[in-house]
């Protein structure tokens, strides 16, 4: 079974939203994070990262969250991802790997589009 990798882009709002499909893996995730720096790079500092439909997700896929999260920042900007409970196969696989690597808390976690394009304000954590 091959997996197709995918990376959309859109708007909702002051939010620019990526939705990512497929693995996210050392081979993926260089994609992912040309296309966060391409939205920065073109004024985007709100960013909504959709990984419900991430299948499987390696430390190389960890990483470019993490730094993509520290571009953002860097530019006084927000990053919100949406990982829902209940999604692609029985639970967000992103959601097992970044809980069992204790790197969750450091993400504005978001179920769905509705509350991740919210306007109700929540403090980024360190």
């Amino acid at each position: 079974m091959v997996v197709t990798f995918n990376v959309t882009g859109g708007e909702q709002g002051p939010w620019a939203v990526l939705r990512v499909s497929g693995e996210l893996d050392l081979v993926t995730s260089p994609v992912l994070r040309q296309r966060v720096h391409d939205e920065v790079a073109e004024g985007r500092h709100s960013l909504v990262l959709d990984l419900s439909e991430v299948l499987f997700c390696d430390s190389s896929g960890v990483g470019v969250l993490i730094a993509s999260r520290r571009l953002i920042r860097s530019c006084q900007g927000r990053l919100r991802l949406i990982l829902p409970a209940q999604g692609a196969a029985d639970g967000s696989h992103v959601n097992r790997v970044l809980g069992a690597l204790g790197v969750r808390r450091l993400f504005d976690c978001h179920p769905d589009l509705d509350s991740a394009t919210g306007d109700e304000p929540r403090p980024l954590s360190a």
